[in-house]
């Protein structure tokens, strides 16, 4: 964490788990290897009848689980940042915003 020159106090911290990235890039990561099971374990003959003998469920499985390494990956090397600055004298005092009469 680096000091800034934007605001006295203010630090840039990562904000981690809280990126979308990692939660895309799990989900599709869980699809993904669902599929790539279900290519492996359950491809038979009535199965490639219907994809004209390509075992589709084994390479979208490997493609999403690849996409979802990608993801990952992405959102390690770049974390997102955001700058933090300490309150204001009187930010914690709670403040009523409703018009008045």
């Amino acid at each position: 964490m680096s000091e800034t020159n934007d605001a006295p106090g203010a630090h840039v911290e990562k904000v981690g788990g809280f990126d979308i990235r990692n939660f895309i890039g799990v989900l599709i990561g869980i699809y993904g290897l669902v599929l790539l099971v279900w290519g492996l374990f359950f491809f038979d003959d009535v199965e490639a009848g219907k994809t004209g003998g390509v075992n589709a469920n084994l390479w979208a499985g490997i493609g999403m689980l690849v996409f979802a390494a990608a993801f990952v990956l992405w959102s390690r090397l770049r974390p997102l940042k955001i700058l933090v600055a300490e309150n204001e004298a009187g930010a914690e005092a709670p403040k009523d915003i409703a018009p008045t009469d």
